[in-house]
């Protein structure tokens, strides 16, 4: 099944993504359990923003999934980008 790197980029709301982390970890942590996820994190400089890496069968069906992103819902995620990802080194290697 193929890899892909998401890259989000937040708004400046800040306070609200605050309010909003515990479901939109939530959220990520269902997809971690269910090997849709492989890992994620938010970027530790400006701009906001975060690296997902994901397993799904297209980038739209990826696309499709981080729809129900609650973080989505709250129309705080600026950017989202989906790449194909191919892992040469490390424990996604295939």
């Amino acid at each position: 099944m193929p890899a892909f790197a998401v890259h989000y980029t937040y708004d400046e709301q800040s306070d609200a993504r605050a309010e909003h982390l515990g479901v939109h970890r939530a959220f990520l942590g269902d997809l971690l359990d269910r090997g849709i996820m492989l890992a994620g994190g938010a970027y530790r400089d400006e701009p906001p923003g975060a690296l997902l890496l994901f397993r799904a069968d297209s980038a739209a069906d990826l696309a499709a999934i981080l729809d129900e992103d609650p973080y989505a819902h709250q129309g705080l995620i600026a950017g989202r980008e989906i790449r194909l990802w191919s892992a040469a080194i490390g424990p996604w290697a295939g």
